[in-house]
């Protein structure tokens, strides 16, 4: 499976904080994906001539935010680097376990990478399920997603203990930044 942008900042999340943190992070991100599966599922007919117009606009959106991003990342990482601070006064305190579950689920809700998925999920789905298909397409959904996201906080985790100085959180962040705009250049290539 590819990592996208919440996976790429969920990896450097738990390369900076816990595995328990990640974990909570990982879940929220299966969460979102789950309601989103839980809409394409119930409503995915309905909403096709809905979305179908929007698609190529969504991706362009999605184009923007993701690059945006990716230079934040980069410039906010160069500067910390350059600050030279203490790692104990220039880290920044990780979230909670909850604040990273409704973080990431906020951030996967409104990622546009994960709408376009959905959306192309609605507009490519058979127009009529049986209930339990549907629900058997729910729950695979969230199961294959949070099984996927626990594994990229484990990789995170792992991460973490290696680059704990402030050359490897330069490098992660760097990484990070290059991998989100490779993939948003990809959504319109």
């Amino acid at each position: 499976m590819p990592v996208g942008p919440v996976g790429t900042y969920l990896v450097a999340l738990t390369a900076r904080s816990s595995w328990r943190v990640g974990a909570c992070a990982a879940l929220g991100i299966a969460s979102a994906d789950g309601i989103y599966a839980l809409v394409a599922a119930v409503a995915g007919s309905a909403l096709a001539p809905v979305l179908e117009p929007i698609v190529v606009p969504l991706r362009w959106v999605s184009v923007a935010v993701l690059l945006t991003l990716a230079v934040r990342g980069t410039i906010t990482a160069v500067r910390r680097y350059r600050a030279q601070r203490l790692t104990t006064i220039d880290q920044e305190l990780p979230p909670s376990a909850a604040k990273a579950y409704v973080g990431m689920l906020g951030m996967t809700l409104l990622s546009p990478m994960t709408v376009i998925y959905f959306a192309a999920l609605v507009l490519g789905g058979p127009d009529s399920m049986a209930a339990t298909e549907r629900a058997v397409f729910v729950i695979a959904a969230f199961v294959a997603s949070a099984s996927w996201q626990l594994l990229l906080a484990g990789g995170g985790a792992l991460l973490g203990r290696a680059l704990t100085g402030q050359l490897g959180r330069l490098l992660t962040a760097l990484g990070s930044s290059v991998v989100i705009a490779v993939l948003a250049v990809r959504l319109v290539a």
